[in-house]
This record gives structure tokens, sequence and C-alpha cells, in this order.
């Protein structure tokens, strides 16, 4: 690491995406020495997450043309589905993501990198619940909470972006420095229940997630065929 180094770094941001998928990646990341964050959307708008949270994009697409970005990380959300169809969006990503140092991915992010073409024969994980849907992008998931593939990295379910990200802060900066950002945030997880995964919650409480997001996962999973089918359809032309 170079002391004087700069490192460009780009969050896409969107309509309907988890707020957590993006600022816990974001918190760890932007700490970094050197850190040049940028928030990205086809326009400088506001957007709003999921849970209501009001995200003000720092840079549009247009305006981002010349950036070289080290990392290109993509959060998830209800709103993945809508970029799974979003020709403007995957076109950012293919060229962006194409010439980023790394790509990363925070939940069902990891869905827009595999629409966009960069999923095929690689290892990855999404949120539990998403993780069969990878295989549709030629993906072989991977059930952990980091995986790191080539300069692809993906993080499972939300708070993995925060384990992913540091993942990449050793990559960037050193393992230190990862380590003092780590510190700094005191990031000692001890949750007050032991039910963070599907193996370990209580049955009755998978069973009702699952049935409240049932038509959710419905949707997206359209969505995904629907984006493979795409794919497919443009390697046959």
């Amino acid at each position: 690491m170079h002391p004087s180094q700069n490192y460009t770094i780009g969050f896409l941001v969107f309509p309907d995406m988890l707020q957590f998928d993006l600022t816990g990646a974001y918190g760890v990341l932007a700490a970094g020495p050197g850190a040049r964050p940028h928030l990205l959307w086809k326009r400088r708008e506001p957007v709003v997450s999921s849970d209501g949270l009001i995200v003000t994009p720092t840079m549009s697409f247009t305006e981002s043309a010349d950036l070289h970005f080290d990392v290109l990380c993509v959060p998830g959300g209800g709103g993945v589905g809508a970029l799974l169809a979003d020709d403007a969006v995957l076109a950012f990503l293919r060229e962006k993501g194409g010439q980023a140092r790394y790509l990363a991915s925070v939940c069902t992010g990891a869905l827009a990198l595999g629409a966009a073409g960069f999923l095929g024969g690689k290892r990855a994980t999404t949120h539990w619940q998403s993780l069969d849907m990878l295989t549709a992008f030629g993906a072989v998931p991977v059930k952990e909470r980091v995986v790191m593939d080539g300069n692809l990295i993906t993080g499972a379910g939300v708070s993995a972006g925060i384990d992913m990200a540091l993942t990449l802060a050793g990559r960037l900066w050193g393992d230190d420095a990862a380590r003092t950002i780590q510190l700094n945030m005191e990031y000692a997880p001890a949750p007050p229940y032991d039910g963070g995964t599907p193996e370990s919650a209580p049955a009755r409480v998978v069973e009702a997630l699952q049935a409240k997001t049932a038509a959710r996962q419905a949707q997206r999973r359209e969505a995904v065929r629907a984006a493979a089918a795409r794919i497919a359809a443009r390697k046959e032309a």
C-alpha cells in the first residue's frame, strides 16, 4: 500500500435496495486509507431504500465515465428484481465491473452481477433464500459468508457485507489496516440469539420468514429466469 495512493470505490445504489447491504460495506471500505467512495445511480436524484432510508447518489453513471474503480460493489434488496431487466444498469455493470480491480456484491446483489454476465463458472454466495438461484447464471453456489473467486468477492445475506468488506480491506490495504478498521468499528459480534442461519434458527422462525417472503421470492425467481434467458439468447445471436 502506498501512503499517498487513492482508491476509487463505487457502490451502486437503487430504489428499494436494502440499506444495510450498502451501509455495512460502505462503513468499512470508506474508512480505508485514501478511499474515495462514490454512490452511483442513473441520476443524482435521491433513492429510497426498502426500509425508508433516503440515499443521495454522489455521481451518475455518465459522470463516472472516466473513472476506473478499485472496487465496484452491488448491494441487494427488493429492488434487485428490477435491475435484472434494466439494460442501462446491466450495461454500466458490464463496462465498469469488467474494468474493476475487484467486483463485489452483498446479499442478492450477486444476482445483478449474474445478470450482467460475471458469474459463469464462478464460486459465489448470496442470501440463503436465493442461493440456489445463482445456478441460473452458471455460478457454483457456496454456503459461506464470504466467497472469493479471482477478483470476484461475494457476501452472503446483509450483515455478511461487513465481513466481505473487511476481507477486501485486507486485500487493498493489508491485514493491519483491516484490523484497525474492525477495531475502530468494535466489530465483535455477540448476538443475543443463535439464529442467524436457517440451520441455527428454530424451525418455526424459518417457516414464518419463508411464508412472509414467499411472494417476493417467487417474483425474484421469475426475474432471474428471465435474465438468464436473455443471456442465453445474447450468446446465441
